[in-house]
């Protein structure tokens, strides 16, 4: 595990050596971690690092914003190693992206042993700052920020996917948990576990002037180590064992802490699994007098390892009646999601099956993995011009084992006029001869559908190279392919038209077809001057692919450009003749109550 984490960090020093730009928000800290630092074990404690994230993190956005800057919010935090007395903790911070008052942070956590001389990542995240208001009342609007290099456009381009899920995230579980798709566990092995109230811990902090920031308010950092303190014991109390912090759902602030206030922690198991436990932790402020006010409430992942490292297995859990069931069940649905979240989105993208099973549970999660898998993909840099034909340009890009292509022209019809025509996948058989049918077979909502798409065969030709068969001879191919739109999050941003393979159990590969299968495609639109719009297609030629463009690569064919001249004229044809989704726009206006008009102002409009 280690080589690999060391492999991968050597990657991307190398990519940043490539682009030795400075980011003007970007923000380091080291530190040596001493015994203060650490548990009973020797071990840095993960709530000193949440302090020193939190803080790099609240410098970059400062230094972005020009004021003074709150935590809204963080991420999924996986922490893949733990940290031991004497080594070097290093951390970066800078900001990704800025939207209205608020800012997207990335925080990368890597260790360095001063004597090995070995570096290896801990853990990443996301955090999200908002800006305070100035003291005449008045908000903060945040300047854009300017990408610069590859990875810099990767970051800025994502971070408004990361964003979407974000908003979305509570709605995933109330939908698990409504559908009945969560897992029933076991009702003997329930009954016979350890009760719950054993593992409940309650803890009161008094919030005295070192654990404020420069704002005078509790210290974010602060409030997440008290956090982890009491979620620790709670683990201890269930598995009693020394228990490893893995792994901290994304968690939102949802009010400040003054000097002065008594914050009040507590803590449970809200279930155990095979190998690891979920605790959840809620944290209110009250002062002598008042109401309790909810800070924060966040869900904590433990494992216990073994002398070899490996997670023991832990005794089950006996909740409680009524809320302790309630936190039972949700800490299925959290597995499942991180479950998910893993599976699509953590890993790598050469790690990830083509075609993912298609499960409405993991549908937030594979319509993000297809937007900023094709984001990712326009992103790149080293694209090499192949063929050109009347502004028709032909680009290839390799990397490692994959080939990838991009056929790019401007053409004269505005890019949300384009975004509609080309948004409707089953009329691109009026214009792409690669599609001789195309079928909408399931509308999971209003930014994203699932089609079966026939293409024609491909055959050997006479000189031995891959041709398309018009004739209908050989087996046709078909795809099912998730297509997920989105228009631009801000100004210079493209409209998205992205496309991915997936499978779907009630359509199982064919009799008489081959089953074909695509990684990454699809269309970015950008408006450009005088209403144009320069439209690019993407595509990694998966082997089922490649045969389609392997002529025109190679520049023995023009199929491409013939390809495009049909797309340009589409457009052109249908400049001004209203879609069907424009024409459910105009619909919406009057009838502005509609569940769909609610979640488009939803996951459009809604400014942080």
């Amino acid at each position: 595990m280690t080589s690999w984490v060391s492999d991968d960090l050597k990657e991307e020093e190398e990519e940043e050596d490539e682009e030795s730009c400075i980011d003007p928000t970007e923000v380091k800290m080291s530190q040596i971690v001493m015994p203060c630092h650490c548990n009973h074990r020797q071990e840095m404690s993960v709530g000193q690092l949440l302090k020193w994230m939190d803080s790099t993190a609240c410098l970059s956005a400062e230094r972005h914003a020009g004021s003074l800057c709150v935590t809204a919010s963080m991420d999924d935090i996986h922490f893949e190693h733990t940290i031991s007395v004497g080594q070097v903790v290093n951390i970066k911070a800078k900001v990704n992206r800025a939207f209205n008052t608020s800012m997207e942070v990335g925080i990368h956590v890597s260790c360095e042993d001063l004597f090995s001389d070995r570096h290896w990542r801990v853990c990443h995240s996301y955090a999200t700052f908002v800006t305070q208001r100035t003291n005449t009342g008045q908000k903060v609007t945040l300047r854009p920020v300017v990408p610069q290099t590859q990875r810099e456009h990767v970051e800025y381009s994502v971070a408004a996917e990361r964003r979407r899920v974000r908003m979305l995230h509570s709605d995933i579980i109330k939908e698990l948990l409504s559908s009945g798709s969560v897992e029933q566990a076991d009702s003997s092995a329930v009954c016979s576990g350890v009760a719950a109230e054993k593992t409940k811990v309650e803890s009161v902090e008094l919030v005295l002037p070192p654990h404020a920031n420069h704002q005078v308010n509790t210290f974010g950092g602060q409030i997440m180590a008290w956090m982890v303190n009491v979620a620790t014991i709670a683990a201890s109390r269930l598995c009693q064992a020394h228990p490893t912090l893995r792994t901290i759902d994304m968690f939102t602030f949802r009010g400040p802490s003054q000097v002065g206030d008594r914050l009040l922690l507590r803590a449970i198991v809200n279930n155990a699994f095979k190998n690891s436990l979920e605790v959840g932790v809620r944290a209110e402020a009250y002062q002598e007098e008042g109401p309790n006010r909810h800070i924060n409430s966040a869900f904590m992942t433990f494992e216990v390892l073994d002398g070899s490292g490996k997670p023991c297995t832990l005794p089950c859990i006996r909740p409680e009646p009524l809320e302790g069931e309630r936190r039972f069940q949700e800490a299925i649905a959290r597995k499942k999601i991180r479950l998910d979240r893993k599976y699509i989105i953590s890993r790598k993208q050469s790690e990830v099956p083509l075609s993912v099973p298609w499960d409405p549970r993991n549908q937030v999660y594979l319509s993000y993995n297809n937007v900023s898998a094709l984001k990712m993909l326009a992103a790149r840099k080293n694209w090499r011009l192949s063929t050109e034909k009347d502004e028709v340009r032909l680009y290839t890009l390799e990397q490692k084992s994959m080939l990838s292509f991009r056929v790019e022209a401007e053409v004269d019809v505005p890019a949300h006029r384009a975004f509609c025509l080309l948004a409707e996948l089953s009329n691109r058989t009026s214009w792409d001869m690669h599609y001789k049918k195309c079928e909408l077979i399931h509308h999971v909502d209003d930014d994203d559908f699932i089609y079966r798409v026939v293409t024609p065969s491909v055959h050997q030709g006479a000189g031995g190279s891959p041709t398309s068969s018009s004739q209908g001879e050989g087996v046709l191919q078909d795809f099912i392919l998730l297509a997920s739109k989105r228009k631009p999050c801000g100004h210079g941003d493209p409209y998205v038209i992205a496309l991915r393979s997936v499978s779907l159990a009630t359509h199982p590969p064919f009799e008489g077809y081959n089953r074909g299968e695509v990684l990454c495609a699809g269309f970015t639109i950008l408006e450009t001057k005088n209403n144009m719009s320069l439209i690019s297609y993407y595509n990694q030629a998966s082997p089922e692919v490649l045969p389609y463009i392997s002529t025109d690569i190679a520049g023995l064919s023009s199929s491409f450009y013939h390809t495009f001249c049909s797309c340009s004229q589409y457009l052109s044809r249908n400049r001004l003749q209203p879609t069907s989704e424009e024409l459910a726009g105009n619909y919406e206006t009057t009838n502005t109550n509609s569940p769909t008009h609610l979640l488009s102002e939803v996951v459009h409009s809604t400014k942080l």
